[in-house]
């Protein structure tokens, strides 16, 4: 029960649960990659590295915002400030995660391995620039928008212009989903200095400016169509995707944050399933 307890603990200090987000983007990726489904050792060590690098960038991002997050009523219950992780150990952790996503890289091909140390300087840089810049949110996605990225390299062991319109889709769509999560720090960040769209903009602005980041990924998303010639299955994706923004930014109102988690955590996991779905029917059905 211990073991399990402690396992329990690792997975809320990363967040485990919110793999759903990127994961299937990654996999969307190697699919159009492969034209189709990957080899068994490609979807092995795609998902190794997923989880590896995501561990790794959330144990660094706690260890980082030690101290915030004890100051923030709404953080402040996390593992770190409480004690119920030690900092060595989430650092510990961190390094074995990263280690997995380095080794994921080099069993995939020459190429990953060696783009494996800009992935993990994007990865530990992003969780300072709510210091100075209310870009984070763009960072973040920037992050993100790694993985499909690199499941496109792990499947093809090249770098091809093709596959960056999706790439930018995560930016944005991350982007807009951060945003949004944002606005319930944002008395918060104003107090401490901290940079983020709600501290510096408000709530009715950063409502329209997470709406735009999120028109830019649908059309960011099909455009994809004529890129890759995918057929009216993978629209029909994209729509559902659209259709949950927009009950998304619904949910959320300027006078009525209450819904908030309720659309940054079931509708975000719904758009990324969604769309990998639609994906996967495509190339199986055409």
């Amino acid at each position: 029960m211990t073991l399990l307890k402690k396992i329990a603990d690792y997975s809320r200090l990363i967040k485990f649960s919110h793999s759903v987000f990127a994961l299937p983007f990654a996999f969307t990726a190697a699919i159009i990659a492969a034209k189709g489904i990957p080899t068994l050792h490609q979807i092995f060590w795609i998902t190794v590295a997923m989880i590896g690098g995501r561990s790794g960038a959330m144990g660094m991002n706690r260890i980082i915002d030690k101290k915030i997050d004890a100051l923030n009523p709404r953080t402040r219950d996390r593992e770190l400030p409480r004690g119920v992780i030690k900092t060595s150990e989430a650092f510990a952790f961190t390094l074995v995660a990263f280690g997995f996503l380095v080794l994921a890289a080099y069993k995939l091909n020459p190429l990953c391995l060696k783009l494996s140390p800009f992935v993990l300087l994007v990865l530990f840089t992003y969780s300072y620039t709510k210091r100075f810049t209310w870009l984070c949110h763009v960072v973040l996605g920037i992050a993100l928008s790694l993985a499909p990225l690199g499941a496109w390299i792990a499947v093809r062991g090249s770098f091809e212009y093709d596959i960056l319109p999706l790439s930018f889709a995560i930016i944005f769509w991350v982007a807009g989903f951060d945003t949004l999560y944002g606005l319930q720090d944002m008395e918060f960040d104003r107090k401490h200095n901290l940079y983020s769209i709600p501290s510096i903009f408000g709530i009715k602005t950063s409502l329209w400016i997470a709406r735009i980041f999120h028109f830019i990924t649908i059309g960011l998303l099909l455009s994809l169509v004529s890129i890759f010639n995918l057929s009216v299955i993978y629209v029909i994706g994209v729509a559902i995707a659209f259709t949950l923004l927009l009950y998304e930014h619904l949910l959320v109102k300027p006078d009525d944050l209450s819904k908030l988690n309720m659309a940054f955590f079931n509708m975000n996991g719904y758009i990324s399933i969604s769309v990998f779905l639609f994906t996967l029917l495509n190339y199986m059905v055409y």
